[in-house]
């Protein structure tokens, strides 16, 4: 049995549950960067966020499989009915999620307590205007207000 999505291509169904698994990272950590391994726009946001002293979870698009973490079937429900419960999707399926979402079709894709800041001349931007170091702070990834860099 292959995967429930086929390519980048989602239907709305398939759309729903990717964005909801996204969702529910970026709601579970104080600040997600959605990258990609050989970014060098990925790579600066990375490197300030580990400058500053920021706590972040990051998710390296390009290396994610579309293979199912677990197959779940609920209980009293045929096979055919079975659902993915922990499936993320590929990377390039959650990058068409994200555009939806955010309408930002492009990596790095950053999120601070849930709220989306955009990409790298946003992030290097607010940290140049003295915005960034707070966010972070109030958002509880950095333990105090370090100097902007």
């Amino acid at each position: 049995m292959g995967s429930m999505f086929s390519g980048n291509r989602l239907n709305k169904e398939e759309m729903e549950v990717v964005m909801n698994k996204a969702k529910e990272i970026v709601s579970e950590y104080p600040v997600v960067v959605f990258s990609k391994t050989y970014c060098g726009y990925c790579q600066r946001v990375k490197q300030l966020l580990t400058q500053l002293g920021a706590t972040f979870k990051v998710l390296e698009l390009d290396e994610m499989s579309k293979k199912p973490k677990s197959l779940v079937i609920e209980p009293g429900l045929y096979w055919s009915h079975a659902k993915f419960t922990s499936l993320i999707g590929d990377g390039g399926e959650i990058q068409s999620a994200l555009t939806e979402w955010t309408g930002q079709s492009t990596v790095p894709n950053v999120f601070i307590k849930g709220k989306h800041i955009g990409g790298c001349d946003r992030v290097m931007e607010s940290n140049k205007q003295g915005k960034l170091v707070p966010l972070l702070t109030e958002a509880g990834a950095i333990a105090n207000n370090s100097s902007q860099l």
